[in-house]
């Protein structure tokens, strides 16, 4: 997880290189879908993504990278405003808004994100992919939550919460990738969240 992007206005310049990461790592993650991760090479991936190759490796290093796609940037003033102990001043409340942040700067269709899921679970590579670069955040985020919330909160308690929210994520995208329910993503995330404090009081 990046934590580098200067605010939470996205320029032209920022959202046109998203809009052509993403536009790569769904192509790479459709040729994986239909040929295997071995089955196309980085130059098919250009071609497809109607990118150059000098262009295609500015953006990943590799195509494991591509098929994982771009590591989401949490804005400097999200960020410094939950450092802070913000905005509401309760822990699970203020990682809720940071996720919110999240998922509301980039729109990204639900045909998408059901071929993401689908191909990240589809062979032990890509798993073990998926899994190392999960405990890299995971790890990144036990740091910002020890942090502003001092030692005495511990690692092991801040790996739990970290996990619990993942697990509503999980539960979210489920509800989102249901047939016949249009709610955006957020908002299914931010019910879920009510859900489990709920069930967890």
């Amino acid at each position: 997880m990046h934590f580098v992007t200067e605010s939470a206005t996205v320029t032209l310049r920022e959202q046109k290189r998203w809009q052509t990461s993403h536009r790569i790592t769904v192509c790479a993650q459709q040729l994986t879908d239909t040929r295997g991760l071995d089955g196309f090479t980085m130059d098919e991936l250009a071609e497809a993504a109607g990118v150059s190759r000098r262009t295609l490796f500015n953006y990943f290093p590799g195509k494991l990278d591509a098929v994982l796609g771009a590591t989401p940037e949490i804005p400097a003033d999200v960020l410094a405003q939950f450092q802070a102990g913000g905005p509401h001043g309760n822990l699970l409340d203020d990682l809720g808004a940071m996720a919110q942040a999240l998922l509301t700067m980039k729109e990204i269709d639900r045909e998408s994100l059901a071929l993401a899921r689908r191909v990240l679970t589809s062979s032990p590579r890509l798993i073990a992919a998926a899994h190392e670069r999960f405990e890299q955040h995971t790890e990144e985020f036990v740091t910002l939550l020890v942090e502003r919330e001092g030692k005495d909160f511990g690692t092991s308690r801040a790996r739990l919460l970290i996990r619990i929210l993942l697990a509503i994520f999980d539960a979210s995208l489920d509800v989102y990738l249901a047939v016949g329910d249009s709610r955006p993503i957020d908002q299914i995330f931010d019910e879920q969240l009510r859900e489990t404090r709920a069930l967890l009081a």
